[in-house]
This record gives structure tokens, sequence and C-alpha cells, in this order.
């Protein structure tokens, strides 16, 4: 726990002055501040400032005081004369003087309604002459920060699905060696007839939306470059004008208008690599040959003597290589829209193999039922378990139905199959349930960027650690109107700033916040919001009374008719 977070909300001091019953030790005046104590990071503080009047103890005489919380007996103090013997703090005879007196003390529950006594024992010298008697100084204890709504963020890791995507159609038209002319046959090659299928299916089709049809054309790369140059384009016109009669044919309207893109690309030594890399026929050595020779000579005039002077090698190209590359591509891009929603959530059930993985992903995002969310992630991790997202966001949904320990083995799968952020937030979600707060730090130190959970969950444990600004600061503007921002604005000193916080929040009229609304009205003196609010806190859970009954916010109203008279 921070120390210095702590803020003392309530600073007024209940002062009493009580005799010990002894000549050794006078009337002492004990100051506690605050009071009520308060818990805050899992341990109560107790200040107490002792003052001694004039000749307030004996010279010779020492005390141990020791407070008593409950059932807990705190440290003592040692207070001694100054002319006694020993290690206690000296206090004057003929002046007096103060003393304080400073402890943390774990908190336990039996503390919330308990006490905080002051008993001890006074000696003179080495022998016990008298006791203290056992004297209340203060009420105990405020423990609104275990108010705190434990609801740690987990994250379902995000699909990458695209309602509508940019797709391509590419068929090709070839050439004879040094020619630009289209031939009837080459009309008539598979890739042509179905391209002309893919044009009549667009135009009904309201899903695919033509954006372009680019032609480019390409020679071969032996022969004088600027021949080879001009044959590209001859090659590139001849191919716009059977590309159009192709859509002609199909009767597609936006196919035959302003939609081509014509170009002339030369010489296609880049197909030429494509295409050598991927021969398996031709010697390896001759292959890596020709490659150097792509690769090292610039020249085209030189590179094509270089092969030619391959001989064999040379007349192997020429005969399986080149003729690839003497060709027109026709490429038709268009926007494809995929499945409606209600298509989606249709097919993950009656044929979810037709679904790719980020199909899947989104459909389940799609349903608010958690068990048929569950049932679609569940697909997806059996159809792609080697993506990490399927098992988190399995774990994500169980998560969500409190099967907490199903839910953390699924996030150790997925970051078994992949170390990621999102499964580390996840993790540290579970722990921060759990209680285990230094594991659930450490987690989410390393789930650091994963979104805007991370930091909730951290606000969480700033809550139960009593550092209540950097809670404050953590919470940020994603979950700006929260229940647990109100409280740690609350805990920090804002009473009025957590009631706007509250009534902007989900909880603005839930059982809890209501109840953080009267401790607020509380905080302010408000006494007909405290009992408005605790109205409306007993009408959705009437539980509560008991800890209202009990709640340290509200001692100062304990004996107020119309506080006692609804807490009955």
């Amino acid at each position: 726990m921070k120390k210095q977070s702590i803020k003392v909300i309530a600073l007024l001091a209940i002062v009493g002055t009580f005799a010990t019953g002894c000549d050794l030790l006078k009337s002492l005046e004990y100051t506690v501040t605050p009071t009520p104590l308060e818990m805050h990071g899992d341990s109560v503080l107790v200040k107490v400032d002792v003052t001694f009047p004039e000749k307030g103890i004996h010279k010779k005489a020492s005390a141990d005081i020791t407070p008593m919380l409950g059932n807990t007996a705190l440290k003592s103090i040692r207070v001694q004369g100054e002319k006694a013997t020993g290690n206690g703090e000296v206090v004057a005879y003929k002046v007096g003087g103060k003393v304080t007196y400073n402890d943390f003390v774990a908190y336990t529950p039996d503390m919330e309604a308990a006490d905080l006594m002051i008993t001890g024992k006074v000696f003179k010298g080495e022998k016990q002459k008298e006791e203290i008697t056992p004297t209340k100084i203060a009420d105990a204890t405020i423990i609104t920060p275990y108010l705190v709504k434990k609801d740690f963020k987990v994250i379902i890791a995000n699909d990458e699905f695209r309602r509508v995507t940019e797709e391509t159609f590419v068929a090709q038209l070839n050439y004879s060696k040094g020619q630009s002319t289209v031939t009837s046959s080459e009309m008539r090659q598979d890739d042509i007839k179905s391209y002309q299928t893919f044009l009549e299916n667009a135009q009904v089709d309201p899903k695919v939306v033509l954006k372009s049809i680019n032609i480019t054309g390409f020679s071969s790369p032996e022969g004088e470059e600027d021949k080879n140059n001009s044959l590209s384009t001859d090659r590139a016109a001849t191919g716009k004008t059977s590309a159009m009669k192709v859509a002609k044919n199909a009767n597609n309207e936006t196919a035959t208008g302003e939609i081509y893109k014509e170009t002339g690309s030369g010489e296609d030594y880049d197909g030429f690599k494509n295409a050598l890399s991927a021969d398996n026929i031709m010697d390896e050595d001759d292959k890596n040959l020709v490659l150097r020779v792509l690769e090292t000579i610039s020249s085209p005039a030189e590179r094509e003597k270089a092969m030619r002077d391959m001989g064999k090698t040379f007349s192997y190209l020429d005969k399986n290589i080149f003729p690839q590359l003497r060709r027109t591509e026709v490429v038709a891009v268009y926007d494809q829209t995929g499945f409606s929603d209600e298509e989606l959530m249709d097919l993950s059930t009656s044929n979810p193999d037709t679904l790719n993985l980020e199909e899947l992903l989104f459909t389940a995002s799609i349903y608010t039922d958690l068990n048929e969310k569950l049932r679609v992630y569940k697909i997806a991790e059996t159809r792609f378990s080697e993506d990490y997202r399927t098992s988190n966001n399995v774990g994500a949904v169980l998560y969500m139905q409190n099967k907490l320990s199903e839910a953390k083995g699924q996030f150790e799968k997925a970051n078994g199959i992949q170390d990621n952020a999102i499964s580390k937030n996840n993790l540290g979600a579970i722990a921060g349930v759990n209680g285990n707060r230094t594991k659930s730090i450490d987690l989410l130190n390393q789930a650091n960027g994963a979104g805007e959970e991370v930091n909730y969950n951290k606000g969480i444990l700033d809550i139960q650690n009593g550092d209540y600004a950097s809670a404050i600061s953590r919470f940020g503007y994603f979950y700006k109107a929260s229940y647990n921002k109100a409280l740690a604005q609350l805990l920090n000193g804002n009473a009025a700033n957590a009631v706007t916080t509250i009534n902007n929040s989900d909880d603005a009229e839930s059982a809890r916040g209501y109840y953080l609304k009267a401790v607020a009205a509380a905080r302010q003196d408000k006494l007909q919001d405290i009992v408005s609010n605790l109205m409306n806190v007993f009408s959705k859970d009437s539980s509560l009374k008991a800890k209202a009954a009990k709640d340290r916010e509200f001692l100062k109203y304990m004996e107020n008719t119309s506080f006692s008279a609804i807490v009955k």
C-alpha cells in the first residue's frame, strides 16, 4: 500500500479526557485522527495524540499505553517521567507534553463496528503499580473502499472481417512471337470463357461492383527493346478490344464503358524471373546461371546476348519460358460485398464450414446471447485452432458466464499459441477476481497497450491498494462514467463529483449506486439525501439494511429518528 496516497476524508477528531485511576499518571487527553478510523489498502491507520497536563506524569513513573482495536491489541508505546530509567518518550513533569502514537494494523472484519480503546500499565521503577482503565477513545472503522466493484474487464480479440473487399478476376491472352493479333482460338480458351461467365454474373449480382478493368500488354525479353516496347503497347490495344468483345457478349454494360486502363509494359523481366523460378524441368545450374545474368547485367541488349550465348539453354527458354511472357493480362478489379448479418448467423448454424475465420469471429460478435456467441467461437476454435484469438474469445465468453476456471484454461491456451497482451490482460482479470492482486498487476503490466480494459483493471487494483488518485487517472475517458470511478472520487475527497459520475453511469439506479450516493451525502452532511438514497437501496436489496445500520459512514446519524427508522 502506498501510504502517501491515503486521503483523510473525515478530519473531525474526538477529544476525550480520561482519569487513569492512579497518582502516578494524571488525567490524559486523547485526540484521534481521523475518527471514525478508516481502512485503506486493507490496513487501518491509528493516529492518537496523547496530551499530558502539567504534572501529568510522576518524575519516576513510566507507562505502557496500548490501544485496542476490537479484539486486536496494537503495539504499545512507553512514556516516562523525566527521572525514570528506560527508553520511553520523556514527558516533562512541570509543563507536561504531547506524544503522538502511529500504527498500521491489518484490517479484520471484527473491526468494522469496533471501538478504539486505550489500556495499559503504570510503573514506578521496574514495579507495576497500576493499570490504565480500558477507555473508549474513538469509533471504528469506515471500510468504504471495500465497496469496490470487482468487475475486471476481459478483452475479446478483434476480427478482421470486412463486409466489402476488393477482389480481382484475371484472364490472359497469349500471342505468337512478334505478333499482337488475338487469334480466334485464343478467345476460346478456358480463362476467357470463365471471364465472360464472371462478367455475366457480375451484371446481375448486386454484391459485385466493377471498379476498373486493367489491360496490360507484355513482351518476352528477346529481340530489340524498342520493338518490344511497341509490341507490348500494341498487345494492350488488341487485348482491350478483345476484352470489350467478351463484355459485349456477356451483356455487361459497365464493362463496355469508360472503365478500362490500358498500359504497354514492355519486356517482362519480372515475369521471366517468376516463370524461371517455377520451372521444374530446367537444370538448376542452368537456371541459376540465367538468374545471375538477369540480376547482374542491366543492359537489355547485353542480357539478351549473354542468354543467346548459352546455346541449348536459350533454346529451352525460347521454347518453354518466353511463350508465357507474350501476353496481355486482363484484370477486372471489383468490390465484393460479403454475407449479410442474417446470412452469417444462418450459415453459422446450417453450414459453418462455408465461413472463413474472420467471418466466424465476426458472426460470434453479432450475437447477444452468450450461449450462441460461445457456440460460434467454439466452431472457430475447432477449425482454426492455430489462431490464438479463437481460444481467447471462447475464454472471454466463459468469463462472462462466471465460469472462471474454464475461462482461465482458455486464456492460458491462447497465450500458449501466441504470447499476446490480450490474453495477459484476461489472465490478469482472473487473478484480480480471485484476489491475487500481486499476480494480477504483474500480468496487467505485461498487457499494456491491449486496450482501455487494462487501465480499468489496474484502476480497480489501485482502489484496493488505497491509491485513489491513480485510479481516477486510469479510468480516464473510456470509463469516465463508471461506478468505480465515482468510488475513487469519493475516497479521494470529492463527494460532489462522485455523485455526478455515478448519476451518469450504468449504476445510477442500482442498489450499489444508491448506496454510494448515500455515503456521499453523509460526507456532505445531507440527511435528506441519505434517507432518500437508502430507501432506494433497500427497495432493491433489503439485505443492505444490516450494513447501513453499522456503517461508520453514517455514525453521526445513528440516533437520528429519520435514519434509524429506515434501517430497522
